[in-house]
This record gives C-alpha cells, sequence and structure tokens, in this order.
C-alpha cells in the first residue's frame, strides 16, 4: 500500500510540478469528491430513517408510542460510544470543528473524526434525532478535502484553503444552494477576500452542486407550489414583528443550548457516552406529544416534509397553534439532541423553527388585515431566514440560502426587513455568537475579541500529518 501511495505521488510531482498546479488539480477533484460523500451520506440517513425513526412512528396500534420514544434513544446510545471511544472530535455540528481546524490546525480533519463523522452522525439522525445533515456534511466535505491535501503534499497554507473548499462544497450539497454556500464560508470561515481561496470555493461549490444535481436532481430542497411576493406595504409592519421575534426565538435557543450543554458537562454521575441516550428519549417523548395531537411529525425524523406543509399553508386544523407548539417543540427537542453531546447540526432546526414562527405571524396578518391566505408561507418563508440570522449570524447567507432553496426571489424587502433585525437584535442582545459560545464552553478562543484577558492566544500547530513544501 506505501509503495502504490508512493508511486501515485511520485506520478504527480511529475505531471504537477509547480503546487500551484496541484492546488487547481486538487480543488477541483475535492469539488467532485465532496459532492459524492454530500450524495453517500444524505442518501445514508434517508435510509437509515425509514428503516428506524419511520418504522417507528407507524408501528401498530399504541407501540409506536413507545417505539418512538426508543427509537432516538438507541441511536443516542450508539452515537455516545462512538464519540466516546472511537471519534471525539466528530461530536457537535461540524462548523465549530472545521473552524478550529482552519486556525489552529492548517486545514487539518484526520480521517478518523470524518468516517466517524459520516457513520455516528447518519445513525444518530437516522434513529430520530433533533438535528441536521448540513453541518456535519460541512465536515465530512472538510475531511475528504483535507485528504486530498495530504495525498498531494501541499503546504500548510494551501492545506489551510482546502479547508474552505471543503465548507464551500458541504454547504453546497447540502442545500443545493452553491451561491449561499461561497458567501457562508467567507462569512464564517474566511473573513477577508483572498483571491486564491475565493477562485477555489467558487469552483468547489459549483462542482459539488453539480454532482448533487446530478444524482438527486436540480429541483429545490423545499417545493413551493407559487413564488411569494409582497402583494400588500401594509403586511411590513409584521415583517418587523417578525424580525424581533426571530431574534427573541435565536436568544432562547443559544442560551438554552449553552446553559444545557453545560449542565451535561457537569454530570459525571451518568457516564459521558451515555449523554446522547437520555436527549434522544427527551426527543421521542416530544415527538409523541406532536404526533398524538397533529398527526404530524418533524420533531424525530425529516423536518422538511413538515416544514413543507408550512410553506404552502397547509398545515391543517388549528394551524396557528400547530405552529407555535412546533416551534417550541422543535427547539427543546434540539437543545437536548446537541446538548446532550450528540452529532448533528443545528442549520435544518433553525429553518424550521423560523418557518413555524413565520407561518404563525402570518396568520395573524390574515386575521388583522384579511389578506389573502398565501401571506402565511410567505411569512414562514421570511421566517425561515430571520431564525437562521439570529443564530448562525451569517445575514447574507440567510437571505440567499433562501433564494435558492425556495426557488424564489419575489421577497426580498421583507427578508432584508426580517433578517437583518433579528441578525442586528440577537447580536446586541448576545454579542459572541453561538458557534465561538461554543467553543469557548471547550476552551477555545478563536476570536481575539472574545477571549479572556489573561488567557493567552492559542498559536496554529503543524500537525505531523502536513508534510508540504514551504509555502509560495
Amino acid at each position: 500500500m506505501e509503495a502504490q501511495y508512493a508511486q501515485i505521488l511520485a506520478w504527480l510531482s511529475r505531471r504537477l510540478p509547480n503546487e500551484r498546479q496541484r492546488l487547481l488539480a486538487v480543488t477541483i477533484v475535492a469539488g467532485g469528491l465532496c459532492g459524492l460523500a454530500a450524495v453517500a451520506f444524505h442518501l445514508s440517513i434517508g435510509w437509515l430513517e425509514s428503516l428506524m425513526i419511520d418504522r417507528a412512528n407507524a408501528a401498530h396500534g399504541n407501540s409506536w408510542i413507545w417505539w418512538t420514544i426508543l427509537t432516538p434513544t438507541f441511536g443516542g446510545l450508539v452515537a455516545g460510544l462512538g464519540l466516546t471511544y472511537f471519534a471525539p472530535a466528530a461530536a457537535g455540528s461540524g462548523i465549530p470543528q472545521v473552524k478550529v481546524g482552519y486556525t489552529l490546525r492548517f486545514g487539518l480533519i484526520t480521517v478518523r473524526e470524518t468516517i466517524g463523522k459520516f457513520v455516528l452522525c447518519a445513525i444518530q439522525i437516522g434513529s430520530g434525532a433533533s438535528l441536521g445533515l448540513e453541518g456535519p456534511t460541512v465536515q465530512i466535505c472538510a475531511g475528504v478535502s483535507s485528504m486530498l491535501a495530504r495525498a498531494a503534499r501541499l503546504s500548510p497554507q494551501n492545506s489551510r484553503r482546502l479547508a474552505s473548499v471543503g465548507m464551500s462544497a458541504g454547504i453546497a450539497a447540502a442545500f443545493n444552494a452553491p451561491i449561499a454556500a461561497v458567501t457562508f464560508t467567507l462569512e464564517e470561515l474566511i473573513g477577508d477576500l483572498d483571491q486564491t481561496m475565493l477562485s477555489g470555493v467558487i469552483v468547489a461549490a459549483a462542482l459539488s452542486a453539480v454532482i448533487e444535481h446530478t444524482v438527486l436532481g436540480s429541483n429545490p430542497v423545499f417545493h413551493v407550489n407559487r413564488s411569494y411576493t409582497l402583494t400588500n406595504s401594509s403586511s411590513l409592519v409584521w415583517y418587523a414583528l417578525l424580525g424581533l421575534l426571530a431574534a427573541l426565538v435565536s436568544v432562547a435557543f443559544t442560551d438554552s443550548l449553552l446553559w444545557l450543554r453545560a449542565q451535561f458537562k457537569r454530570l459525571t454521575v451518568v457516564p459521558k457516552w451515555v449523554h446522547p441516550a437520555i436527549g434522544g428519549m427527551a426527543v421521542g417523548c416530544l415527538a409523541v406529544g406532536t404526533l398524538a395531537l397533529f398527526h404530524l411529525n418533524g420533531i424525530a425524523g425529516d423536518p422538511y416534509k413538515t416544514l413543507t406543509l408550512a410553506l404552502t399553508g397547509s398545515m391543517g386544523v388549528l394551524p396557528v397553534m400547530a405552529m407555535a407548539v412546533f416551534c417550541v417543540a422543535k427547539l427543546l427537542a434540539t437543545v437536548c439532541s446537541y446538548s446532550s453531546g450528540g452529532s448533528g447540526g443545528i442549520f435544518a432546526p433553525a429553518l424550521f423553527m423560523g418557518a413555524m414562527l413565520g407561518g404563525s405571524v402570518g396568520y395573524l396578518d390574515v386575521a388583522v388585515f384579511h389578506h389573502s391566505t398565501d401571506a402565511i408561507g410567505a411569512f414562514a418563508v421570511v421566517g425561515m431566514g430571520a431564525v437562521f440570522a439570529g443564530i448562525v449570524r451569517a445575514p447574507m447567507t440567510s437571505i440567499l440560502i433562501v433564494f435558492e432553496m425556495t426557488g424564489g426571489y419575489g421577497l426580498v424587502l421583507p427578508l432584508m426587513i426580517a433578517n437583518m433585525s433579528a441578525f442586528a437584535l440577537a447580536r446586541y442582545w448576545r454579542n459572541v455568537p453561538v458557534y465561538d459560545a461554543l467553543l469557548a464552553q471547550d476552551g477555545i478562543y478563536l476570536d481575539p475579541r472574545h477571549r479572556p484577558p489573561n488567557l493567552p492566544r492559542a498559536k496554529p500547530l503543524l500537525p505531523p500529518e502536513l508534510h508540504g513544501e514551504a509555502s509560495f
């Protein structure tokens, strides 16, 4: 095996003696492989959901209650064992881990954490955890690009650039949104316009999206029957209110997430590998409640089906109550899944909570101003972006990702009002973004503005896995 690896390196060095040439080649290959890895990850989760949580929800008689509770509990237990004894770095959403790798380890994401993220996260989400696949897709794709960087013997600086390529490819493949992938990578990871990085990010996002489109189809993530537009200027009052409520939901989510995570860190009586099972049991109980009340799921299992109902104003009887309950239940379920040490992201839950919150406000607009019921779906679309902006703190991405995911561009003004209001208020009330706050709980401070004054600055470490040439 080592001899074959050496032969590959020798062949690559003869064909591409210049590192700039190798960087371009690896970037192109990374875009394609990241797309394939993302497709495999998404298909695996879909298959496991049909095998586990979907069967549990559809069990005969009253047995569905116990199966719906036990299935995410079992998935959390399996994930807890794997995260404790095999790949601890695979815990969490994946975005903070990629940021640490980019800032402190020259883009290194190890093979173990990449494989662990793929397998353990697929099991946990497939069993019903209230977590998203988007953040994990980013870490998996960053791991793929990191492996390629090491295989091509790229310099430490170019290996770091490949981490941004992996993040962009992961977001593009997860959401079918290559433009939003570029802006998110710039907002969350790079922070400046490095021309080499930017060109690689764009190429990887485009290639990854092409792979995703080819295998899974080119339709938007959400199938909305019509393109919503702002038909009544008086609705802008409610969109401004939606921005305020989205900021409140965002702060409540991040505060409860950090608080419960701190409690689990102090819970030493119960073994650490059991913690995700506790979170899974809580999610199962919340899913049973919503299923019994509204005969709809979205708390445990694929949330996008119920989310699509909100976007089309088709939540059935008592829609306002259903949306309000789903918003609160999803918040609690995601906090329990993530804070207990699970493996999964918060993108999808943020979009779900935002759609339910927005749809509820939309019903107020219809009831007070007697506008068309189409406003309900429009408010749900805007709510997705507003809560996403308040939690993730990526305002440009929050607007573009809604455009690309829903396939509609007629709500530019409401999106800007609600998203920027939610972003500004959430940042005013809680200055530290959620990913930086999660890393701070682990004693890692990447942003010098948030570092305690008596704590020395962490310096990047050159891992032994990076044997590349000097940076050019």
